[in-house]
């Protein structure tokens, strides 16, 4: 089942749309600007133009950890150009009659557009963390089951739990014992193969049908996850490190238990 490689996004006649957040943000970048520019006319003769920029800085910043770097990125764009209609002579156009404001419009623009990368980042950093706790949440959980559970299948139903909802999954199976056929593989480096061919799960989605995750137990084959795709995208690849992690605690599992496990 083959799915696009972007982001979880809905899409509408074909097009990807943005998350509400998103799409909020961006037209906040469009009107935010001109609303303090107009807020800004009435003291345009008394304000300088250096402080009414930095006015202008805060709202950009303000859009950009809000929203997306491309939200920053227009919030910067609006500010400059309405900074050049609204507070700058002559009023009310998009012409510059002095030198001074040109560089301040310019710098404006720069500055905005450096501080939208920046807030954008720290944003995607914040989102990096938490997504990470969360995989290091699943498996610490899965190791004190692995410790604690008196049967290896348990430990196989919880991670088939965590790989359905880690993954994004419409189904999962666990195999045990010989190796049938020869599905696509998810790899202990969360790379993805088809035979020997590699593939290229952030372009082309999942592989059709279903994929393995072999779990081994000291170095040996105990049995294998079979991944169903879901509707969504390939998750990343730390997830997909994550889900391997996962099958590797089952095997340590399905090893100390032995067969009685594998029965």
């Amino acid at each position: 089942m083959n799915t696009t490689h972007a982001g979880p996004v809905r899409t509408t006649f074909g097009w990807p749309t943005m998350p509400v957040r998103d799409r909020a943000a961006l037209a906040a970048g469009l009107v935010a600007p001109l609303l303090v520019s107009l807020v800004l006319v009435p003291f345009r003769t008394d304000l300088s133009h250096t402080n009414a920029a930095l006015v202008l800085v805060v709202v950009v910043v303000a859009v950009a950890a809000l929203g997306s770097r491309l939200a920053g990125a227009v919030a910067a764009l609006s500010a400059a150009a309405w900074f050049d209609f609204f507070l700058t002579r002559p009023y009310e156009t998009f012409d510059i009659s002095a030198g001074a404001d040109i560089e301040t419009a310019l710098l404006l623009l720069v500055v905005g557009l450096i501080v939208a990368q920046l807030a954008a980042r720290a944003r995607k950093l914040e989102v990096i963390t938490v997504t990470d706790e969360g995989y290091l949440a699943r498996i610490h959980t899965t190791a004190d089951l692995v410790r604690s559970a008196k049967s290896a299948d348990t430990v196989v139903d919880h991670v088939r739990g965590e790989l359905t909802a880690l993954l994004g999954l419409s189904g999962c199976r666990f195999e045990y014992g010989t190796l049938l056929g020869r599905p696509p593989r998810l790899g202990k480096d969360g790379a993805i193969s088809v035979g020997r061919r590699a593939w290229d799960p952030d372009r082309d989605g999942w592989p059709e049908g279903e994929t393995e995750l072999r779990a081994y137990g000291n170095g040996h084959y105990l049995g294998r996850f079979m991944l169903t795709p879901g509707p969504g995208p390939v998750p990343p690849l730390r997830a997909r490190l994550v889900a391997v992690t996962l099958a590797d605690q089952t095997g340590a599992a399905l090893d100390t238990a032995g067969p009685v496990g594998a029965g």
